[in-house]
């Protein structure tokens, strides 16, 4: 019996961004990722966001995050490497970024980037303690994977990868394979910091990237917790012993691939799939 999730829309491939630091650059990143369909997270210290408002009125700073389809996490108040200080002052670090940037936004903050790319099994507990549900990493597999360990998050690759745009042409022109047992969805998940196209005077790299992979039918958009949000609601599908029955007890509709057919089980339902009413 093969299942196999499909994103909302039935679309087997998505693309995330996760940007860090909160410096002013995010401002022309947003246009350019707004421009394109593009979705993501921007991982902000809290001490650098008060730097910030000093150069740009915070009312600006505040609208720039709040009014746009993008996400929120925390990158630790004072960006400390989170594997190299003491566990008390990691924790501090951690929770005190979640604190005011929740206040600030007045949501619930539940992601998050690794300073530094510090990660250690130490820091991993702290971040889990610390109510923290995902977390990425500096690490690129230039995969197409979904995360098995949500607190040790890699990227596909950073936009400054020399073979980026080989990567995204792959992952566009990645066709279903013809075998059942290897239908999995693809995810592409592209990091960096804004300030790095200022400084190295390359946003044609965005630009051209955002042109070739955004702005596809075929492609969900989202933000690193929508993505998170969406899998751990597919994982709690409760399956009859044959797999021929499936309820899903979650809030969320999910879609699966079922042997050439797209199922819809919708929230708080159960479906059974060899009824021809529930195959789309």
């Amino acid at each position: 019996m093969y299942t196999f999730l499909r994103f909302p829309g039935f679309k087997r491939k998505a693309v995330t961004l996760s940007y860090d630091d909160c410096p002013i650059h995010d401002k022309r990143l947003i246009e350019i990722m707004d421009k394109y369909g593009l979705k993501g997270t921007f991982n902000i210290s809290s001490a650098l966001l008060e730097c910030l408002c000093k150069n740009m009125p915070r009312e600006e700073v505040f609208s720039l995050y709040a009014d746009s389809p993008h996400e929120i996490a925390i990158h630790g108040t004072q960006h400390l490497s989170l594997a190299e200080v003491d566990s008390a002052v990691a924790t501090r670090d951690i929770i005190s970024d979640r604190e005011q940037l929740e206040k600030m936004f007045g949501r619930i903050i539940k992601g998050m980037a690794y300073a530094n790319g510090s990660v250690s099994d130490g820091a991993v507990d702290i971040v889990k303690n610390c109510g923290i549900k995902y977390a990425r990493t500096c690490v690129s597999t230039e995969q197409f994977y979904i995360p098995d360990d949500w607190l040790r998050m890699p990227s596909t690759c950073h936009h400054e990868n020399p073979r980026l745009m080989e990567l995204a042409k792959r992952f566009v022109e990645a066709k279903e394979p013809g075998y059942a047992w290897a239908n999995h969805p693809l995810l592409f998940y592209l990091w960096g910091h804004s300030f790095e196209f200022n400084n190295n005077n390359n946003w044609e790299i965005i630009e051209e990237f955002g042109a070739y992979i955004g702005n596809r039918e075929d492609i969900w958009y989202a933000t690193n917790g929508e993505i998170y949000d969406y899998i751990q609601a597919y994982n709690r599908l409760e399956y009859s012993v044959d797999g021929s029955i499936i309820h899903n007890p979650t809030d969320k509709d999910i879609c699966l691939y079922y042997f050439k057919k797209n199922v819809m089980i919708p929230a708080m339902q159960t479906v059974i799939l060899d009824d021809i009413k529930y195959l789309l």
